[in-house]
């Protein structure tokens, strides 16, 4: 009997900061690179048992690495670049796909660190270090620029850079963040799957307003909160709900804060979910009115696809979300009486909610729908019709001895 040899794998390493972006946003991502041919590492650093066990039903095996997503210390930062050094070269992947700030920076500089052939960035927004604010203190700024020539080490020489809006691709044309601009493509947002998340009809008595956000100042709460104070004066019908957790960030929201908005009963807030999906479709309207710098957020996205009108700011990344007028309303960032001033008109024109909640869908289904940003980032990473090549044995191995079997040794 002639024997044969085995057909090898290329491996990819997706390094994300919060592990369950990696089966709530990266799924269906994660099923078309196992489409392509590859084994597919994840990595990240909190445990979630429901995550991994998601994970490895797909066949992909999850590593934990130390992170801390809002922190500064660069103590601990060079424990997660050290890490990533380590089970890099333990992998030996032939390509990575980070995404957020700190995965992209220090999954970079490991990759460049460790030869990895193959390194793709997918910027869901360069972070909110680069949203520049009035008044700036001199140590915002000096991080500022600790920040871009960080991005300028792990981007070197990248294969290829995703972007979502066109305030980022500016960012990195004008601070320079990449040697060649041709590697830089933008794609709309991570998609969202319309299978998942399908259309229904909104409620229009009571009219009930949704935020789903982490519970930062810098995702437009407060103002939610001022302008359903003065709303409610007048419609006390209209409902105004929060959902979302807390967070470690500077501008976190404390828990006093809700406790008191939601004893003053000028909110209801909803606490966390793994499924926002009964939450969107009991919603009239979504609100998000973010000034945190944003890629495209995947929330409006997700409510969208629910058939949602949306209220949002006319700020990058949100305004790419909205036609004014056809599936909702652009406001101005931190203003109140604009988010109400959006807000009022829907309850006072109600037939808005279920025409826009329709274009919503539409647009979802042109614009946003997963599959068609999956193939873009794969005909762009050259994934759509083989396997990378030029990696010798990087992240190679039997298919026998593939996730599961890793998972094991």
């Amino acid at each position: 009997m002639p024997s044969h040899s085995p057909v090898l794998r290329p491996k990819i390493v997706l390094i994300a900061s919060l592990t369950s972006s990696l089966t709530n946003f990266r799924r269906e991502l994660i099923k078309d690179l196992l489409k392509a041919g590859f084994d597919v590492v994840a990595m990240a650093p909190d445990r979630d048992p429901l995550v991994e066990q998601e994970l490895e039903a797909l066949g992909v095996r999850f590593v934990p690495i130390p992170m801390s997503r809002a922190g500064v210390n660069p103590f601990a930062d060079l424990t997660t670049l050290a890490a990533l050094v380590r089970q890099l070269l333990k992998e030996r992947p032939a390509a990575i796909l980070p995404y957020t700030m700190k995965p992209i920076i220090y999954g970079g500089i490991a990759a460049r660190l460790c030869g990895v052939p193959h390194r793709f960035f997918l910027v869901t927004g360069l972070g909110h270090m680069f949203a520049v604010e009035p008044a700036e203190r001199a140590f915002r700024k000096l991080l500022r620029s600790m920040c871009v020539g960080l991005y300028r080490c792990a981007l070197k020489r990248a294969k290829a850079v995703f972007v979502y809006n066109d305030a980022d691709l500016a960012d990195i044309r004008e601070r320079r963040l990449v040697d060649d601009l041709s590697i830089v493509s933008m794609v709309p947002g991570s998609g969202v799957d319309l299978d998942h998340y399908r259309a229904s009809t909104p409620p229009l008595k009571p009219i009930v307003f949704l935020l789903i956000a982490r519970l930062l100042r810098d995702k437009g709460i407060p103002e939610y909160v001022e302008a359903a104070r003065t709303i409610r004066a007048r419609h006390p019908d209209a409902i105004f709900q929060l959902l979302g957790h807390y967070d470690p960030n500077p501008t976190a929201i404390s828990e006093r804060d809700v406790k008191s908005w939601v004893e003053e009963g000028v909110i209801e807030y909803l606490g966390t979910t793994r499924d926002v999906r009964p939450y969107l479709s009991a919603c009239s309207v979504f609100v998000l009115p973010s000034y945190y710098r944003e890629g495209i957020p995947r929330s409006i996205l997700e409510a969208m696809a629910t058939g949602r009108a949306i209220i949002t700011t006319d700020l990058p990344g949100c305004r790419q979300t909205v036609e004014p007028g056809v599936n909702g309303r652009l406001i101005e960032p931190r203003s109140v009486s604009s988010l109400a001033a959006a807000l009022t008109s829907f309850i006072e024109n109600r037939s808005a909610i279920a025409t826009m909640g329709r274009a919503s869908r539409r647009m979802a289904e042109e614009k946003f729908d997963v599959r068609l940003v999956n193939r873009l980032l794969l005909a762009r990473m050259q994934l759509d019709e083989r396997p990378l090549k030029g990696s010798a044995d990087a992240g190679q191995h039997h298919p026998s001895g593939g996730a599961a079997a890793q998972a094991t040794k």
